[in-house]
């Protein structure tokens, strides 16, 4: 299957240097140098991941990266030239998967990209055998088989490591679940240190539970769990 990704990025050299060695991998490329033109093109063609520089030179990378939030649950890896956590934080309370720190070795990038595609690609795969396994709690029903989450029989739309964290939560039940441990399920490949990417996503999946379904405990200094 041949990937379709975006890559936003002003700088052209950088935007080729992504192009040369995403096509190496047989991925269809479609480049935009500012976010007018990347919405324009997210409009009108089909993608299955995006890469967003943050600084850009109309609207930044956040701003794009929450417009495609409003529509579409496909990866998001952001760019930053700051290794600072706030700017990554950011990032993902606007709904980024991923985030590489320039500079960046291509293939570290591309590995990005294909972590960040199996993972989506494993949420997105449907069975046609039944209804699946469904775990329960409260009003709060996760089938892992469709990928559906329903709250008083409503389906709420999450993104594929927001489901993954749900899923990991639900089936432990009242047990806790470390940080470390949730970490490590959404980002296998990489050293865990200690910072709040765990919690951002904890804090969008509580939003879209609503208030009255807030059904994650925070166990402080250790992790979280249901009930």
């Amino acid at each position: 299957m041949n990937y379709s990704v975006l890559v936003v990025e002003d700088d052209e050299s950088i935007l080729d240097l992504i192009e040369i060695y995403l096509e190496n991998e047989n991925y269809i490329i479609k480049k935009a140098t500012c976010s007018e033109e990347a919405i324009r093109y997210i409009k009108e063609e089909e993608f299955d991941l995006a890469i967003l520089d943050i600084m850009l030179p109309d609207k930044d990378g956040y701003y794009l990266c929450k417009k495609i939030r409003e529509s579409f649950n496909y990866p998001i890896i952001m760019l930053t030239s700051k290794d600072d956590e706030s700017s990554k934080i950011k990032g993902l309370t606007f709904g980024a998967d991923d985030y590489v720190t320039k500079p960046f070795l291509p293939g570290e990038l591309v590995a990005r990209v294909k972590a960040q595609l199996r993972r989506y690609n494993n949420y997105n795969l449907k069975t046609k055998e039944g209804t699946g396994n469904i775990l329960t709690y409260q009003n709060v029903d996760l089938n892992i088989k469709s990928r559906e989450v329903l709250v008083d029989g409503q389906e709420i739309d999450l993104t594929p490591i927001e489901f993954i964290i749900l899923k990991s939560l639900l089936e432990k039940k009242s047990e806790v679940l470390g940080s470390e441990d949730l970490f490590y399920k959404l980002y296998p490949d990489e050293y865990y240190i200690k910072n709040n990417t765990v919690s951002v996503h904890i804090r969008h999946i509580r939003e879209k539970l609503g208030v009255q379904n807030n059904i994650i405990t925070t166990v402080w200094g250790v992790g979280y769990k249901i009930g």
